[in-house]
């Protein structure tokens, strides 16, 4: 770039910011997260830590004391004096000098403080108007105009719809977690019907295999694993859980009955088999068995992680901050973090676990069960001798079989719930005692509800909570566009971000609810959008501008999920085998992974099972699969609704040696060569296009096929270095190809399999 046109950069830069600064402010966009982060540690709800009797998380404290109006404030941002200026260095809080100056400007504007200053998030959402846009040519749905008003906000166009290629790669994965198959690829490319898209997504949304691809968020925020965690983490069989779960996505249960099944499925007036099985939700909790813990301690963990849980999946809330002391950010009392507890509080379970297997209360799983009759599925009550040894507090419990499911139960006695003070199990104040109850700043209990996990359901799910619908929905976008609308979406409270399109935002949680909670009418909302469809291609000056892609000005472009990395690599070889549900199975690891937990090896399956999809792959939370924990997958102990990506040379290391991609590059590169009669270059393109769903640019081309020259030369001179690369993996190599021409194009695969793009959604 010319040094002018760097000078040009820099000025136009300079009459944004300017522009930006002279904008009107507003209350809950710009200035409660200032409060929030750096005044609330001595001025926020919290007693305990209140500094004087000042309050900036209430508008009554500030307007009665009058700071904004008799000058104190500006002075306390504007003085050198460190006895003076705010915060003080004592209370290790950082106030940045750009957030400085907008509380200044803030005041010289008038300090506008609204009414009703209630935290964004804990208003029910209200039906926007979907904004009127000229470019209706390139707005396809609701979605659409949204964005474009907003694009026209910030002088941006849309970027040009993506080429067919990458946009059937892209919702193919999003949709179903693989890549499109050759045969898919080429027919989308040949149809000209305007509505091909639009089929294609139909098609997909029908695909089994989409439901195994959505469980996997689900999986992740649940904590679901294979064993209890702490110690010599012991084995568990929660997998009927697991393909509850699928078949739930697949058939596209409501999220409102979804999440009343998981919460209270032994409660609800019409309950099952499967609707005790969805309870197991409850139950993906670590689970203590060390002989010298003390049960009760253990008790109140696993109900706090309940709660905690909870907080995360529906609320976005960080609930457990309020576990000791009232919330120092959010209008969350430590009283109302119990009340909520007492929910959870009565379920019949022990404090410590067997030392391997089920932890009453749990079921027996009929062999059959997936297809049960309505006779055969009639609710099955947890053995009730396995109820009582859990009310008289016997430190076990006898443990349930591979053929049992773990559940919920209510004790026919309730425990009593008490705030504990600081959190802790043996320090209740019994001067009161509580019952169950929410919130009161998230929003109203209907008194017909009944007080147990059901009405927490009903509250969850009612049409006017301000959050369950808009959390859900974040977290939707965030599956589809890589960050959500809200970009913390763990965090819905102050202090997380405000949304990058608040009024989107609400017409989508307003007609998820309209649409009766359709999960899948949302999904083919987005994918079938403008926005989504977009190119991710950005010029250098958009990609300064918003690095991030929060405008929206370009398609999303996001690496693939771990799962999704390992199974496109199976799915393109050939190797992948989709049966559906059952136990989880152990593909390739290290066979000494699990020495420094217990003295058994690993015990790696054989045949078919070592290349199932990835969401069966056995999860030991102590160790879990090294190939996922390198591209970022959670651990599974606590609930995660969002991870943070990194990049590392241990993920490119992974590619190129992990047995599972020597092997599926092998296997490619055989069902290359079993298309005769063919050139080598023939193969190569075709690979890359297997691969990546399109075809190498010339130089692409020649870089790899000059390298596929090279090896075979190698392996031609130097045959028993073939061999041992073509021994790798289960699979036998297939000995009527030329050992050099198999080797030679594993390695080309291999280098492929390698690319970002390979593991990149464009």
């Amino acid at each position: 770039m010319s040094r002018i046109n760097t000078i040009c950069l820099v000025v136009i830069a300079t009459i944004t910011s300017s522009a930006i600064s002279a904008a009107p402010l507003s209350f809950s966009r710009d200035i409660k997260p200032i409060l929030s982060d750096s005044c609330y540690h001595c001025h926020g709800p919290d007693d305990a830590a209140r500094e004087s009797e000042l309050r900036f998380d209430l508008r009554a404290s500030v307007f009665e004391l009058r700071v904004l109006t008799n000058g104190a404030m500006l002075e306390h941002l504007t003085s050198n004096d460190p006895d003076v200026r705010m915060p003080p260095l004592v209370s290790k809080r950082i106030l940045r000098q750009e957030d400085r100056q907008t509380l200044i400007r803030w005041i010289e504007q008038g300090a506008h403080w609204p009414a009703d200053d209630r935290h964004w998030a804990f208003i029910p959402p209200q039906r926007p108007p979907v904004p009127v846009t000229k470019k209706s040519e390139w707005a396809a749905n609701a979605i659409d105009q949204f964005i474009h008003a907003r694009l026209k906000q910030e002088n941006l166009t849309p970027a040009n719809r993506a080429d067919k290629e990458t946009l059937l790669r892209r919702v193919t994965f999003d949709l179903i977690g693989l890549p499109p198959s050759k045969q898919d690829l080429e027919q989308f490319i040949a149809d000209p019907s305007p509505t091909a898209y639009e089929q294609a997504v139909d098609r997909l949304l029908n695909d089994p295999r989409y439901g195994e691809h959505m469980a996997l968020d689900w999986l992740e925020a649940s904590r679901y694993a294979d064993t209890d965690g702490y110690q010599n983490d012991r084995l568990r069989y929660m997998w009927v859980w697991r393909d509850w779960l699928i078949q739930a996505l697949n058939t596209n249960m409501p999220f409102d009955q979804f999440v009343t099944e998981q919460m209270a499925g032994d409660l609800i007036p019409n309950r099952d088999f499967y609707t005790q099985v969805a309870t197991g939700f409850n139950r993906n909790h670590r689970i203590n068995s060390e002989g010298g813990s003390i049960p009760d301690e253990w008790i109140v963990e696993y109900v706090a992680d309940r709660v905690e849980t909870m907080g995360t999946m529906f609320l976005g809330l960080t609930l457990n901050c309020s576990r000791c002391h009232n919330h120092k950010y959010d209008p969350i009392e430590q009283r109302e973090f119990y009340e909520l507890f007492a929910f959870f509080n009565n379920i019949a379970e022990a404090g410590l676990g067997p030392n391997n297997g089920n932890s009453p209360p749990f079921i027996a799983v009929p062999a059959t069960w997936p297809h049960l009759t309505t006779a055969q599925a009639k609710f099955i009550v947890p053995d009730p001798v396995k109820i009582q040894i859990v009310q008289t507090s016997v430190p076990r419990p006898q443990s349930g079989s591979p053929k049992t499911v773990m559940v919920l139960h209510e004790l026919e006695n309730p425990r009593d719930t008490y705030l504990l003070n600081r959190g802790q199990y043996d320090q209740p104040e019994k001067s009161e005692k509580l019952t169950p109850s929410v919130p009161q700043a998230i929003g109203g209990w209907n008194q017909q509800w009944p007080r147990n996990r059901l009405g927490l359901a009903r509250w969850l799910t009612s049409t006017d909570h301000p959050l369950t619908a808009r959390v859900t929905i974040n977290r939707i976008w965030q599956h589809f566009f890589g960050t959500g609308i809200v970009k913390t979406s763990e965090n819905f409270g102050v202090q997380g971000e405000y949304p990058s399109h608040p009024q989107l935002l609400d017409w989508l949680a307003t007609e998820f609810i309209a649409q009766n909670w359709n999960v899948k009418a949302i999904h083919r909302l987005i994918v079938t959008s403008s926005t989504y469809q977009q190119s991710s291609a950005a010029s250098r000056e958009l990609e300064q501008q918003d690095p991030e892609n929060k405008l929206l000005a370009r398609g999303p472009r996001k690496r693939l999920s771990p799962y999704a990395i390992r199974d496109a690599a199976l799915f393109n070889s050939g190797l992948l085998v989709e049966d559906v549900g059952g136990p989880s199975v152990k593909p390739y690891m290290p066979p000494q992974i699990w020495k420094s937990i217990s003295n058994a090896a690993y015990k790696q399956d054989q045949g078919a099972k070592i290349y199932r999809r990835s969401i069966y792959t056995y999860w030991r939370r102590t160790v879990p699969p090294p190939t996922m924990m390198a591209f970022n997958a959670s651990s599974r102990e606590t609930c995660i609704v969002r991870n943070d990506q990194t990049n590392t040379p241990l993920q490119a290391l992974t590619m190129m040696n992990n047995i599972t991609f020597v092997e599926t590059a092998r296997l490619l590169a055989q069902r290359e060569l079993a298309i005769k009669p063919i050139t080598a270059a023939a193969r190569v393109i075709s690979g890359f296009q297997r691969i990546t769903s399109r075809k190498p640019t010339g130089r692409e081309f020649t870089v790899l096929i000059n390298d596929y020259d090279a090896y075979l030369a190698d392996f031609e001179a130097d045959p028993d270095s073939a061999k041992k690369l073509l021994s790798i993996g289960a699979a036998p190599y297939n000995q009527d190809y030329d050992i050099s021409e198999l080797a030679a194009l594993t390695l080309i695969m291999n280098t492929i399999l390698n690319l970002d793009e390979a593991i990149t959604q464009n």
